[in-house]
């Protein structure tokens, strides 16, 4: 048995979970239409070219939702998830998960969108573990603020060697499917990388490392 870690967006899913529930956010008027799209766009832009801030696109995206508890946001991310994440799992990623179910693998998801989103995510998989980005709470309420380290690039190593000492687990033959450049500091750290319909930036990194290259429909 080995850890098999994934990527959410773009890796299990043909699409990014956090831009569509910005969408969502709009949709039920919990956010201003075309402006606060526009600017998620423009943020989103600067995840594809590896030089965001994720703190920013955090404060941003997390606004609509100062003030509201927990169980208002589950509310509404259980039918999102339903009607608008469901439909776009890849299939080729769902029959890599039944692999490793099979192979007695431990799975785990690791992703820079907001932990209530990726655990609704990962649960419609069958998964129940996860490292996303975790959400302050005063008196039952969001806050806007994120807490802890942020599960973006390098932090994404920092949760997991926690993660690791707090299960007792080890990275011996572990794997890791991911499809941005941003996830390289983890792909560069597990035995078995899988890069899953790779950004430009990181199809070449594969390429030259011989890493997989995986077309998932």
């Amino acid at each position: 048995m080995a850890l098999v870690i994934f990527d959410l967006d773009e890796t299990l899913i043909h699409g990014d979970c956090s831009t569509l529930w910005t969408e969502e956010m709009v949709k039920i008027g919990w956010a201003d239409g075309d402006s606060f799209i526009s600017h998620e766009q423009e943020l989103m832009r600067q995840y594809a070219s590896g030089t965001l801030a994720m703190e920013d696109y955090m404060a941003f995206t997390l606004s609509p939702l100062v003030g509201r508890t927990p169980e208002e946001v589950a509310h509404v991310v259980e039918p999102f998830v339903e009607d608008v994440i469901e439909p776009i799992f890849y299939s080729d990623a769902s029959r890599c998960l039944a692999r490793h179910r099979e192979a007695g693998d431990r799975l785990l998801v690791i992703s820079a969108s907001a932990h209530f989103l990726v655990s609704a995510i990962a649960e419609r998989f069958g998964i129940g573990e996860v490292l996303a980005i975790d959400l302050e709470q005063q008196q039952g309420f969001y806050t806007g603020r994120t807490e802890g380290v942020l599960t973006y690039r390098e932090g994404k190593v920092t949760r997991l060697h926690a993660w690791l000492s707090e299960q007792g687990e080890s990275l011996a033959g572990a794997a890791f499917y991911s499809d941005s450049r941003n996830d390289l500091p983890l792909l560069q750290l597990v035995e078995k990388p899988f890069t899953v319909n790779p950004d430009p930036v990181l199809r070449a990194h594969a390429e030259q490392a011989g890493w997989p290259i995986l077309n998932w429909r």
